[in-house]
Formats: C-alpha cells, structure tokens, sequence
C-alpha cells in the first residue's frame, strides 16, 4: 500500500507539472493523420498515459521526448483506426478488455480500480485507456482475420511439450521486457546488435525500448509483464530461460527485425497441470508469435500509405 501511494503522489506531481508546463498551449488542431485529426489535448493526454503506465513523474528536459513518444503512439493508433474503421465487421468480447486493462494495472503493481483512481486524480478520462486498449483488440481481430489462412502450428511439436509439463511439479514464469527494432542488412546486423546493446548499456532499457522499439509495448518501456514458460514460444525459450535475472538474451533476427529481451525476474510456481489449458496457452502463444509478425508488417504498409500532416511545428 505504501508503494502505490508513493506512485499516485508521484503521478499527481507530474500531472500539475505537466499542466503548468502546456498551460500556455491553447487546445487546437495540431496534426492529421489521413482522416483523423490530433489535438494538443490528445497529445497531453497520451503523455499522462505514457507516465502513469511507467511510474514515471514529469520533468521539463523529458519533454521534448515525452511529446515525440505520444506522437508516435497517437500516429501509430490512428493509421489503425483508420484500417479498422473500413472493416466494421470486426469485433471482441468485453472479458476480453477486462482482462486486459486487469494485466495492464498488474504489470505496474497494482489493481485496476487504483489504476482507475490515479487516472481520476490524474484528470484523465479512464475511458481513454479502455479505447486504447478496444483499438489494439480490434487490430488484433483484424490481422487474425487478414491472415488466419497463413496460421500454421506443428501439433506434434506441442504435444512434445505437454508430455514434458505433465511430469512437472513446478514451473518457471519471468518477468520480461522486449526490444524489437526494424531490420537492417545482412552485413550490417552486428554492427546494430552492438550498437543497440551499447546504448542500452549507458541509457537503460526501459528508456532504449520507448525510443527505439517498434513493438507494441514501446510505450510501457517494453514491459511484456510475467510470463509462464508454457507461453513463451519455442523460438524464443531456451534464450529466455539460460538468461540470467537483469541480463539480455541472446538477439533474435527475423524479417520483421532484430529482437532482444531482458529478463529482469523469475520464479517457481508450483500447480498441478490443467493439460487442455496448457495446451491452448501453448497454441496461443505460437499464433500470436505468428500474427505479431504480421501486425508490424501490415502496419508498415499502412503508414507508407497513410498521410501525416503537421498544422504547425511540433
């Protein structure tokens, strides 16, 4: 209890911080994004959210990153609005957002009713996280909808693993953070890999994957929250679990870039194997590998088409 307070007095500084610092700003249209206009309350806003999913307090020499981290977020929803609004056939269940907007408070330590109170002292409308969230779960359904057909998972593979949970007493979950950045030439996947794991030396990861990474989780500093070893797929375990606690992992080069983690915590959780819901957590998490994928390069394809045009200097 006395930690979340201490969030909530640091949030609130923040917020008066930030109100003072744009109180000279009157609201306005700021941006478009092809149909979609952006105001400066929008851009306000997406800050307070940024610094209340990060623990962080507002300062004047993190503005300038703070308002180009809120744009990017507001552009980058905004070009999926734009594509889930010409499919209005997509949909999600509301368990679905609960659950969602539940692990969001989780991954920084709290309960979403106090997630929801810190908003409120925050004066940020909590309606704006639930629309953030609706718009990744539609997003979701879209991508899932465009490529279902190229959704390919090896069952035998899966049942090896279900024979090897089923013997276990125990298992391993980890608290993870993720980078991904855009891919680069062959010739020169060193020379990134080196220059990424440099920054990240001097800057810090969480600070490294709000500037640089293009996943969706950039905005949480990369934060993926604690995962089963059951839900992490195949292609990325064995590099995640001989990962020592506040190490990288070895990077993972795909098409669709160049991946590092940070284990920053692990833990044994003893249960007795529910195998229908390991097996489905197992399936889950190979076909959201495969429609993340997807996600980052659909995505790309959509914001080369997508005009974003500044009214004035940001």
């Amino acid at each position: 209890m006395i930690y979340i307070k201490k969030i909530i007095f640091i949030i609130l500084i923040s917020a008066i911080c930030l109100t003072k610092s744009y109180a000279e700003i009157k609201d306005g249209l700021f941006a478009t994004v092809g149909n979609k206009a952006i105001t400066y309350s929008d851009v306000v806003n997406e800050i307070k959210i940024i610094l209340i999913l990060n623990n962080q307090s507002y300062s004047e020499d993190k503005r300038d990153r703070l308002h180009k981290l809120a744009m990017e977020a507001i552009i980058k929803r905004s070009i999926k609005q734009i594509a889930i609004d010409q499919n209005d056939f997509l949909v999600f269940n509301q368990q679905e957002l609960e659950n969602e907007l539940n692990k969001l408070a989780r991954n920084i330590n709290m309960d979403l009713e106090t997630l929801k109170n810190i908003c409120a002292s925050n004066e940020l409308d909590f309606s704006l996280v639930e629309d953030q969230m609706k718009v990744e779960l539609l997003w979701n359904s879209l991508i899932f909808q465009i490529y279902k057909e190229r959704l390919s998972i090896n069952i035998e593979e899966i049942d090896d693993q279900l024979k090897i949970i089923q013997n276990k007493k125990d298992f391993e979950e980890y608290l993870i953070s993720e980078i991904i950045i855009k891919p680069v030439e062959k010739d020169k996947i060193e020379a990134q890999i080196n220059e990424l794991k440099n920054k990240i030396e001097i800057e810090g990861f969480e600070k490294v994957a709000m500037d640089l990474s293009i996943s969706e989780t950039s905005t949480r500093g990369g934060n993926l929250g604690w995962l089963s070893e059951n839900q992490i797929p195949k292609k990325f375990k064995s590099k995640i679990i001989n990962t020592s606690i506040g190490e990288l992992s070895e990077p993972t080069i795909s098409p669709q870039g160049i991946m590092i983690f940070k284990v920053r915590n692990k833990r044994k959780v003893e249960k007795s194997p529910d195998l229908e819901k390991e097996k489905n957590l197992i399936v889950n998490a190979e076909k959201t590998k495969i429609l993340n994928m997807y996600s980052l390069s659909h995505y790309d394809s959509l914001r080369r088409s997508i005009a974003v045009k500044f009214l004035k200097n940001e």
